[in-house]
């Protein structure tokens, strides 16, 4: 923990002398409006605080929320939530050599996490090499995750409990771009560290891919010496939209120890498909992403271990009222719908060819003022209806959220 307190207390330092600085030093870096940015560049494509020609950057984003939740008729009560706190570094080491580091602080430090440090090279647009802690380009929203962009509180439930959110390990790897009129056309491709056996050796006894990010030493050592590899390629139209679509495999389990065989190397598959577009007369903002997840879990394992999962989600985003309001000069206010499908164990029992359930379908309608483009304040309804493994009449959950969450 002594580590975690020197940050903090470098981070509060860094706060004071910021404090001292004259204000008509300080800038903020530009932002790409060529309507061209990809979820590729979200982890660049933040706001960051300069101080005149030092090479380094800072920002980050805060995130907080109260919630009144009920399952079954049984509620927690009232509960009020710091959900994150997110610092970046970002330097230009040299002409295109760049860095960015992105540390995470969960309900109030119970969780620090580093989910971006890496280095990149850019040799050409179509060639730059990435290498640190890279986050795995899965879909979209594990790229593409802060939460000032989104007008939901939760984020997705398969984005977190399918895939695991934010996910990112040690590696190399390279991506690029190529521009053609309307037209965008990218890629990345990466070797990391990978998956371990707690995604079907877990306290949730069943196959859970998030399990394996309470392993902090896949940053030192890979589990079993494979390499996990994760590909994207997206194409986006500056009048339609944005497909991406994206492949995350490799083995998960320990075959060999020592030169002696354990088991045979077992595969984890995941494909995912996402999509993004702004309907131009209605400005309606349509977002979605859906995963498939294949899991090769030993004979020995009870069908409560999914081999095959599957889930994503679409927000429907639509702006009803742009203009001055509250003193806000670019004040926008919204009406948000998600609507949400996760199957954990897709597939029917060998015994009795009935349909294993264990899924959940959820519903978020919400209301979102934003202040400024930077800044979300949000009310939401959350409705799930989850069946356990046997089908039986499912758990409901409901109730209201209120939050915000903004950049700095």
């Amino acid at each position: 923990m002594k580590k975690y307190y020197l940050l903090i207390v470098a981070v509060c330092l860094a706060n004071t002398l910021l404090a001292q600085i004259d204000p008509s030093l300080l800038r903020r870096t530009p932002k790409d409006t060529s309507g061209t940015q990809m979820n590729m560049d979200a982890i660049y494509n933040r706001p960051f605080l300069q101080m005149g020609k030092l090479p380094v950057a800072v920002g980050g984003y805060v995130e907080a929320n109260y919630q009144y939740l009920k399952q079954d008729g049984i509620s927690e009560g009232h509960q009020f939530q710091m959900r994150r706190l997110t610092l970046f570094v970002s330097s230009s080491i040299y002409k295109r050599i760049k860095f960015l580091s992105e540390i995470e602080f969960e309900d109030g430090t119970k969780e620090i996490n580093i989910e971006f440090a890496s280095v990149d090279f850019e040799f050409s647009p179509l060639l730059n090499f990435r290498g640190g802690v890279v986050m795995n380009p899965i879909g979209a929203f594990n790229q593409n995750h802060d939460g000032p962009k989104w007008e939901f509180i939760d984020r997705p439930i398969s984005a977190t409990q399918m895939l695991p959110a934010t996910w990112s390990n040690v590696g190399f790897g390279v991506f690029g771009k190529k521009y053609a009129k309307d037209w965008v056309y990218a890629y990345e491709a990466y070797l990391t560290n990978g998956f371990d056996d707690q995604i079907i050796n877990n306290a949730d006894g069943k196959t859970f891919l998030p399990a394996s990010k309470t392993n902090p030493e896949r940053f030192e050592e890979s589990f079993n010496g494979s390499p996990l590899f994760t590909g994207k390629v997206a194409v986006k139209n500056r009048k339609i939209g944005e497909i991406g679509l994206s492949y995350m495999g490799g083995i998960y389990n320990k075959y060999e120890d020592d030169g002696l065989v354990l088991d045979k190397k077992r595969q984890l598959n995941v494909f995912a498909v996402d999509f993004n577009t702004t309907l131009p007369k209605t400005n309606t903002f349509i977002n979605g992403e859906w995963a498939w997840v294949h899991v090769d879990v030993p004979d020995t394992y009870t069908e409560q271990f999914g081999r095959k999962q599957q889930g994503g989600y679409v927000d429907i985003v639509q702006p009803v009222i742009k203009k001055p309001m509250m003193g806000f000069e670019n004040a926008v206010l919204n009406l948000a719908l998600r609507l949400e499908y996760v199957d954990w164990n897709k597939g029917t029992f060998k015994s009795t060819g009935g349909n294993i359930s264990d899924d959940v379908f959820a519903i978020v309608p919400a209301v979102s003022f934003r202040p400024t483009a930077q800044t979300v304040i949000r009310f939401n309804y959350r409705r799930h209806t989850q069946h356990d493994l046997l089908g039986n009449p499912p758990a409901k959950l409901g109730g209201f959220q209120f939050g915000f969450s903004t950049y700095f």
